[in-house]
């Protein structure tokens, strides 16, 4: 029985990613910065885990032991226009969406490549695949794990490691859907507004939705996937947009 171990399992992708790797029988330790019990099954481990804190990753690492599959959803987004965005702001998207990503693989690569086994899956957005207004920064932390997964994945193919992006669409769980209408308030100045309302209006009626059983079950294919693959777009929209790229 494999063991996975999840970011960002409080709700949305994660929550979901959480729920399907149980059901495939995987032994999950699923984590999160305030532990919930309540939201999963009592047989997957829920732990404390704050990506940004390098003693609260070393302190979830040796309590839930050994890993095959780390997958990094953990993430928080920031829409609005980049002028009007604090710099303290893109900051603090950085360290959850960019470094934090990049601590908690640092941290369990030594055991993948003793062991020359193990998957790293980073979880980022379909904003990388086309230009989306609005989201300047959150794109900014994505795409810099789209490059690094890519070089990684190289550095760790001696080492029988994998690492794999999932690419999810449009959906409930993103920056758009979770924080538009609170974010646009405070970070979309006088000038923007006419300019934001048509982005925001447009995003309120989706011609397609990413779903988070469209990005738990493209989790679950990118952690099994041998073939060399790097990118897997989650979502119909994802899709069409790779495809267009």
């Amino acid at each position: 029985m494999k063991t996975v171990l999840i970011t960002g399992c409080s709700s949305g992708y994660g929550l979901e990613i959480a729920r399907h790797f149980h059901a495939q029988d995987w032994t999950v330790v699923a984590t999160m910065r305030t532990p919930r019990q309540d939201l999963l099954p009592r047989s997957v481990r829920v732990l404390a885990l704050d990506v940004t804190r390098p003693e609260s990753i070393a302190a979830a690492l040796e309590a839930c032991g050994p890993i095959d599959v780390l997958v990094n959803n953990a993430g928080i987004g920031v829409v609005g226009a980049f002028e009007a965005t604090p710099m303290a702001t893109v900051r603090e998207v950085f360290e959850t969406n960019t470094f934090g990503v990049m601590a908690m693989t640092q941290a369990v690569l030594p055991q993948f490549r003793a062991r020359r086994s193990g998957v790293v899956v980073n979880v980022t957005s379909s904003s990388t695949l086309a230009r989306m207004p609005l989201a300047a920064a959150y794109t900014a932390s994505k795409a810099a794990i789209e490059g690094f997964t890519g070089s990684l994945a190289f550095e760790l193919e001696a080492f029988n490691v994998l690492a794999k992006l999932v690419e999810p669409g449009y959906g409930p769980s993103t920056a758009f859907a979770q924080n538009g209408g609170a974010r646009m308030e405070g970070l979309v100045p006088e000038a923007y507004a006419p300019f934001a309302e048509r982005v925001f209006a447009a995003f309120a009626q989706p011609a397609a939705v990413t779903t988070a059983m469209d990005v738990a079950e493209t989790v679950w294919r990118a952690a099994n996937d041998t073939t060399g693959q790097l990118r897997f777009p989650a979502g119909p929209d994802a899709v069409a947009l790779a495809q267009a790229r």
